[in-house]
């Protein structure tokens, strides 16, 4: 398993320059069946990396542009009557796909990001009194700018809960940015990825990792972190029990990919940032690699 996530690794990093720890961070949020939410300024490569992503995991992909005037139908799909056969015929939306972009997210109203909900959740939408299943895999890799940008509305707490991680990527290192204007962005390239697994082999990797042992002494210790956050008047509210599992998961799938059948405190500590992160609220509004800083060094290992 290890080397055909390295495998995917490398050729995402044929588009993606210098940032290879923010697509391993993906890539784990991808193998532990979660979402991923990118939120950083414009122009930084968020819509590009799932493009990217999609590409070399072989997966269907479709993408929405979230603005103010979009609709939950536009999302999930609409019933339209049927004249010659005196029906009503279901449209599906877009969100029938194997990996949904929801391009700058929090553009869109909070009704309509509440559409996301029950799919980010169940993996189903219901409609009309009809439940129809999402193919699968499936997950969402959401785009959003800074939330102190116009014309955004911040997601709530029970919307950003359902995304495993959330990353940044950050200006490109010298070296890098200099060979992304020699290639005029790189985003032609995506075309020509060949896709590393398909659908299948991503279902059997993500099943590689539930068998990732986690020992006693690593649950005690990610119980020593969730705890930190509810007993530290610091947060103002402290990680929940869902957080508690999708930092376990994480860190299974960063193990995997270490090429390791058992987890360590190093990979915990490595996905921290990106699953407490946006869980965490402190009431200074601390960075999220600061706020999981903090935290790292208050929780010793047991």
């Amino acid at each position: 398993m290890h080397h055909i996530t390295q495998k995917i690794i490398q050729a995402a990093g044929q588009v993606i320059l210098g940032k290879e720890q923010q697509i391993r961070l993906a890539l784990a949020c991808i193998l532990a069946r979660g979402h991923l939410l990118i939120e950083d300024l414009p122009g930084m490569g968020k819509t590009t990396l799932a493009h990217t992503l999609a590409q070399v995991l072989g997966l269907d992909f479709r993408r929405i542009q979230f603005t103010s005037d979009l609709l939950p139908a536009d999302i999930l799909g609409v019933s339209v009557y049927d004249r010659n056969n005196s029906v009503f015929k279901f449209h599906p939306g877009p969100v029938f796909t194997n990996v949904l972009l929801a391009d700058e997210v929090n553009r869109a109203t909070p009704k309509t990001q509440s559409a996301l909900l029950e799919v980010m959740e169940e993996g189903q939408v219901t409609l009309e009194g009809e439940t129809r299943p999402l193919p699968k895999p499936f997950f969402v890799i959401a785009t959003q700018n800074p939330t102190h940008h116009i014309g955004t509305f911040p997601l709530p707490e029970s919307q950003l809960d359902r995304f495993l991680m959330r990353i940044q990527l950050g200006y490109p290192d010298a070296d890098s940015e200099r060979s992304l204007l020699k290639s005029n962005g790189g985003r032609g390239s995506i075309s020509g990825l060949q896709a590393c697994v398909d659908g299948r082999q991503l279902l059997e990797l993500q099943q590689a990792v539930d068998a990732i042992h986690i020992s006693d002494a690593l649950l005690d210790y990610l119980q020593a972190l969730l705890n930190y956050t509810r007993n530290s008047p610091r947060y103002t509210a402290g990680l929940s029990p869902r957080a508690g599992l999708a930092l376990k998961q994480c860190a299974q799938a960063w193990a995997m990919m270490q090429g390791r059948d058992f987890a360590l405190p190093e990979d915990v500590q490595a996905v921290l940032p990106g699953v407490a992160g946006h869980r965490l609220q402190t009431a200074s509004g601390t960075d999220m690699h600061d706020v999981a800083a903090e935290l790292l060094a208050a929780v010793t290992i047991p």
